[in-house]
């Protein structure tokens, strides 16, 4: 395997977790199981797979690189009852930052960085934490536009390059297209052989519309982090702004905050060495050896 010149001496190792009530949790572990960790929890409608080259490369560093699929997403399991409540995920990231021997440090995405601050907040369970572009209270009409899109092809597509099409004008920025083979990671095969998102829409009827009350509880648990923090904010993002990363600071004022320029709400793949680059140099220090 290679990545921008960089040679990587293993491929990743599947793990299932099992979820508190049994939901299975699709894992993959990149590097020595013995070094420091970091834990990975991605954002809302994506998998494990938006991680893959920066997990790679930290890896290849010497870190423990730990990816999961939430509940609902990638190869996790979905509820048989399509019940999805803000806590199942907090629970779930609990045992997966429970799988090293020694307290991981956390990068979360988004909903995943949300996740993170509540699981630490009620949990301690990490020794530091980088934030990608989530801060406790958000802009509503960025999060709009996310859900848009993710409620705009209820009936799937007929063929890959119809995602792509899809991806392309909603992510009109990006010069390149996903590959045919790591765009189709994220799409399912339906009965009725349509390619449908890596993700149950029962989703959006839930979490999505649940986690605008959770604002108060988030706010409440960044107050108390006490553990090194850096967010990395994108220059063009319209989840984040001026005035909630001002907010965030305030409640957490030992936080480091990074912005890269020209990445939008989708930092590590708008601009994934830069985005990369940051958490290592701020990792590095951390790193036990």
């Amino acid at each position: 395997m290679s990545i921008a010149g960089k040679a990587f001496a293993t491929e990743p190792r599947r793990i299932l977790l099992d979820g508190a009530d049994g939901v299975p949790l699709a894992i993959e572990s990149r590097g020595d199981s013995t070094t420091s960790a970091l834990v990975f929890a991605h954002g809302f409608g994506q998998t494990r797979h938006a991680w893959d080259v920066t997990a790679a490369v930290l890896a290849n560093s010497g870190w423990h690189c730990l990816t999961m699929d939430a509940r609902g997403h990638g190869d996790s399991g979905w509820r048989t009852d399509g019940q999805y409540e803000f806590h199942q995920f907090v629970d779930d990231l609990v045992r997966l930052a429970r799988v090293p021997a020694q307290k991981p440090i956390l990068v979360g995405a988004s909903m995943g960085g949300l996740l993170g601050l509540v699981a630490q907040a009620e949990h301690e369970l990490f020794r530091a934490m980088v934030l990608v572009d989530i801060t406790p209270r958000w802009e509503a009409a960025g999060v709009e536009r996310i859900l848009t899109f993710m409620r705009a092809h209820p009936q799937g597509f007929a063929n890959v390059e119809e995602a792509s099409a899809a991806i392309a004008h909603y992510l009109p920025h990006r010069a390149q297209r996903k590959s045919p083979e790591r765009l189709r990671s994220l799409l399912v095969t339906d009965v009725d052989g349509r390619l449908r998102w890596h993700w149950d829409p029962r989703l959006l009827d839930t979490i999505a519309v649940d986690s605008e009350r959770e604002q108060a509880r988030l706010l409440a648990a960044a107050r108390r982090i006490d553990v090194p923090v850096l967010l990395v904010s994108g220059e063009r993002s319209d989840v984040v702004s001026d005035a909630t990363i001002a907010e965030f600071l305030h409640c957490v004022p030992h936080a480091q905050h990074v912005r890269v320029s020209r990445a939008t709400h989708m930092i590590a793949g708008d601009e994934n060495a830069a985005f990369t680059t940051a958490v290592e140099h701020f990792v590095a220090p951390l790193q036990k050896t």
